[in-house]
């Protein structure tokens, strides 16, 4: 039905269409995620300025009519992330967790969980772009970005069992990790399993169980272990494929 929409959003992406609009990727906590035009966006004296680029947060108003895409009439900005966008880092890591949240999320289904988790992982890339010196370190390790991930499975209802054995409940002997049974298994269940160590299921029980700022660490190899087991369980449970949790520049 058509009519005005007021909204709290994120732009996961924008852009350009025609000559001077651009479409944009919005994530809202109780629409879920929309598509939506702004016209003129892109010419000099557009009203909207630069507020619609990817990883703001805003109150924006649409107006819904009769097509998929909704149009912005109105946009003030919440959080512009102004330390995140001066970090190549940074900005590669908000991209990659604007990514995971619209290919997982995809539909108009509400999650205002999934909405305040991406605003505080943006928050936090924003704070530590900015606490940061020169050549300092200004984004989260891969741990963080995987801590995320995790987060973002457990809203999603995937959540890994990791309590015992997914395939036959035992709770000693857990050496391996199945995407099909989703989650850890025994050596009597580990067909078809990845090893998967004890450093590896420490790491996803904690990170579940503790606020995004305090992400747990670990080696090397046990977040790449950690990957593959996010990989595995979206890819069986959710046909869906991510990019890696952190790119070159991290």
């Amino acid at each position: 039905m058509a009519g005005l929409v007021k909204t709290e959003a994120v732009v996961l992406r924008s852009i350009r269409y025609g000559e001077a609009d651009r479409i944009l990727h919005l994530y809202t906590p109780h629409r879920g995620r929309l598509g939506a035009i702004a016209k003129g966006v892109r010419r000099a004296r557009s009203r909207f300025g630069g507020r619609l680029e990817p990883f703001f947060r805003l109150h924006i108003e649409l107006h819904e009519g009769r097509g998929e895409l909704l149009t912005v009439t109105g946009a003030h900005t919440l959080d512009g992330h102004p330390r995140l966008r001066g970090d190549a880092r940074a900005l590669d890591a908000a991209a990659r967790a604007c990514d995971a949240v619209g290919r997982l999320f995809e539909t108009a289904e509400p999650h205002p969980a999934v909405f305040n988790l991406l605003c505080r992982a943006l928050a936090l890339l924003d704070e530590q772009a900015g606490r940061a010196g020169p050549g300092g370190r200004s984004v989260p390790a891969k741990a963080s970005a995987l801590a995320f991930r995790l987060k973002l499975l457990l809203a999603a209802g995937l959540a890994p069992q990791l309590g015992g054995c997914a395939s036959c409940g035992e709770r000693e002997h857990l050496i391996g990790f199945s995407g099909a049974a989703g989650g850890v298994v025994c050596g009597a269940c580990e067909t078809g399993s990845f090893p998967f160590a004890q450093e590896a299921h420490r790491f996803m029980a904690a990170a579940l169980a503790q606020p995004l700022n305090e992400a747990p660490d670990a080696s090397g190899s046990a977040l790449g272990q950690v990957e593959r087991a996010i990989s595995a369980t979206l890819e069986h449970h959710a046909h869906v494929r991510l990019m890696p949790a952190v790119g070159p520049l991290g």
